[in-house]
C-alpha cells in the first residue's frame, strides 16, 4: 500500500505522516518545489493547481489522503481555487491514472450552522456562506459525484504534538467574540492518525463523518489549561452548538479516540 498525502507541509500533514510511515504506511507526499518532506516518506513535486503535476504523483497509490486546504486568509480567490479547483484537479487525476484508489477527504467541522438545534450531525444540511466552509462542501460534493471509493472525514479544531494551535485559541476567541461558555469539539493528531487509518481499511467506505474525542470543552477551560485569562459572562449563550459535532456514527464505525479528552493530553504530556 502506498498513501498520496497532499497537504504535507501543513499543520495536519507533518504529524499524520509520521504517525504512519511509523506504522510502516509506504507514504508519498506532494510537495511545490523548494519543500521538505519527512524522513522515509517519498517525494512527489507538483502541485495541486497544476494538473500536468498530478498523474506522475498519484500513478501507482492505492489511497489518497487529502489535506491540502486554503484557510485563514482574506483571499477567497485563493480559497476557492485551491480547496475547490485543487480538489476537483486531484480527483479527475486519480480517476484516470489511480481508478482503485480510495481518495480520503478532509473536511471541516465549519460546514455547520452555528445556528443548529444540536450538535452538527452528517445528515444535517450545509451551506455555509464564508469561502473555507462553502469551499469544502463544494469539494465534498465533487468527491461524492465521482467514480471513485470515497470517504470524507469532517475534522474539528486540531491540537497536539506542540504544534502551538491551542495556545493561539483564546486570543483568537477573543477577537472573535466568543462567549466562555461555548464548546468545541476537538480532536489530538494522534487521533487524526486513528481515524484516517481506520478510512484506509474501508471503514468509512462512501460516508461523511465527523471525527472527534470524547469531549468537547469550553473555550473557559481550555483557556485555563493553557494559562490564558480568557474572562468571564453569565450572559445568555446564544448559540449553543455552535462547533460542536455529532460523533455517534464514527464510534458505531470503530473509531474510539486514544486521546480522549484535552484534560488527557496535559496529563500524559501529549499538547
Amino acid at each position: 500500500m502506498t498513501i498520496l498525502v497532499t497537504g504535507a507541509t501543513g499543520l495536519v500533514g507533518p504529524r499524520l505522516l509520521s504517525r504512519l510511515t511509523a506504522a510502516g504506511v509506504e507514504c508519498r507526499a506532494l510537495v511545490r518545489p523548494g519543500k521538505d518532506v519527512p524522513e522515509g516518506v517519498e517525494r512527489a513535486e507538483g502541485d495541486i493547481l497544476d494538473p500536468h503535476t498530478l498523474p506522475a504523483a498519484v500513478k501507482g497509490v492505492s489511497a489518497v489522503i487529502h489535506l491540502a486546504a486554503v484557510f485563514r486568509t482574506r483571499d477567497d480567490d485563493q480559497i476557492w481555487a485551491v480547496n475547490r479547483d485543487g480538489t476537483r484537479n486531484l480527483i479527475a487525476a486519480v480517476e484516470q491514472h489511480a481508478p482503485e484508489a480510495r481518495f480520503l477527504l478532509a473536511s471541516t467541522a465549519h460546514v455547520y450552522d452555528a445556528d443548529n438545534p444540536h450538535p452538527g450531525r452528517e445528515d444535517d444540511p450545509v451551506a455555509p456562506a464564508l469561502a473555507y466552509p462553502a469551499s469544502k462542501v463544494e469539494a465534498e460534493q465533487l468527491l461524492r459525484a465521482s467514480g471513485l471509493t470515497w470517504g470524507i472525514l469532517r475534522l474539528p479544531f486540531i491540537y497536539g504534538d506542540r504544534d502551538g494551535h491551542l495556545e493561539s485559541l483564546p486570543e483568537l476567541a477573543a477577537g472573535m467574540g466568543w462567549h466562555p461558555a461555548q464548546r468545541l469539539s476537538v480532536v489530538h493528531h494522534a487521533d487524526i492518525a486513528t481515524a484516517f487509518t481506520l478510512a484506509l481499511g474501508g471503514a468509512f467506505d462512501h460516508r461523511t463523518v465527523n471525527i472527534a474525542d470524547e469531549s468537547s470543552l469550553s473555550i473557559h477551560e481550555m483557556s485555563q489549561i493553557v494559562g490564558y485569562s480568557y474572562g468571564d459572562s453569565a450572559a445568555p449563550l446564544s448559540q449553543p452548538w455552535r462547533g460542536q459535532m455529532d460523533v455517534s456514527l464514527a464510534r458505531g464505525l470503530g473509531f474510539t479516540p486514544t486521546i480522549s479528552t484535552i484534560y488527557e493530553a496535559a496529563r500524559s504530556g501529549a499538547l
